[in-house]
């Protein structure tokens, strides 16, 4: 968003030099006929890429402006030009224009915004995907302060989909990701990293406090008969960097699996974190 906003900075500036060059060749060098008002179109353009239409059609109108000054102050050009029905045509066209340009752009922006928020979601259950999940694992490392790290594995999907079919296995991974985001803060970061994987960031600072987390979570979605189980990891005493991070957390859901006898559940390891 910075860059973007720098950039859409350094096109403005651009564009209000343009308005400048472009009145002080008309005023200085326009004579009947040769058409130096044309250029006024760049600066319209740029200054509406900008913003929307309504920065599209202040632009044109700054430029209708600029045209009228121009011609009253260039001696090449009689006054009376203004009379004709040129001037609230040229008026008409410049805003126009502008507004066209600021709408597409306007478009442009949230069409480009809507692919941003795609690519970091998944499809499935509409929470954050991993490329997402990675960037706030990564801002909670920049910040430097404790939290914990959960990753999470939904019981028995694989006998859904074998027996059900697949389509209740995804709703059921639907059902799961609701219940889920309502069980936690509002601060908390849940993410779906894996076919039946799921992983959460809390600001939970102890091992205590996490492994307490986890086991609320698992009570709380076997209720609901979505059964889940967590392993968790605290930074820093767990690890100082996400791969130490997940490797502890899977350690801790994978020791958690065997003990509850569901290691042939899992029909072997979870792609996600056990091949990190």
């Amino acid at each position: 968003m910075n860059a973007a906003y720098s950039h859409r900075s350094f096109v403005l500036s651009c564009a209000i030099a343009a308005y400048a060059i472009v009145f002080t060749a008309f005023v200085l060098f326009e004579v009947p006929g040769l058409g130096i008002a044309h250029f006024f179109y760049l600066p319209i353009a740029a200054m509406a890429l900008t913003g929307d239409v309504r920065r599209g059609i202040l632009a044109g109108a700054l430029a209708g402006v600029l045209f009228t000054f121009g011609v009253l102050i260039n001696p090449n050009i009689s006054p009376s030009e203004l009379l004709t029905l040129t001037t609230p045509i040229r008026f008409a066209t410049f805003m126009s224009v502008g507004g066209l340009i600021g709408w597409f752009s306007c478009r442009d922006r949230e069409l480009v915004e809507r692919l941003r928020v795609l690519a970091e979601r998944d499809f499935l259950t509409g929470l954050p995907n991993t490329r997402a999940f990675e960037a706030a694992i990564a801002r909670r490392f920049e910040a430097g302060t404790p939290f914990a790290l959960l990753l999470g594995d939904m019981d028995g999907l694989k006998e859904i989909n074998d027996s059900q079919g697949h389509a209740e296995g995804n709703d059921a991974l639907r059902r799961l990701a609701l219940m889920l985001g309502s069980a936690l803060r509002s601060e908390d970061e849940v993410a779906r990293i894996g076919g039946d994987e799921f992983a959460v960031l809390t600001v939970l600072g102890r091992t205590d406090e996490a492994g307490a987390l986890a086991a609320r979570l698992e009570a709380l979605l076997a209720r609901q008969g979505s059964p889940m189980t967590f392993g968790w990891a605290v930074f820093p005493v767990d690890g100082e960097n996400a791969l130490s991070l997940y490797r502890a957390a899977d350690e801790r859901l994978y020791a958690r699996k065997l003990v509850r006898g569901d290691r042939a559940s899992q029909g072997g390891s979870t792609p996600s974190a056990r091949s990190r």
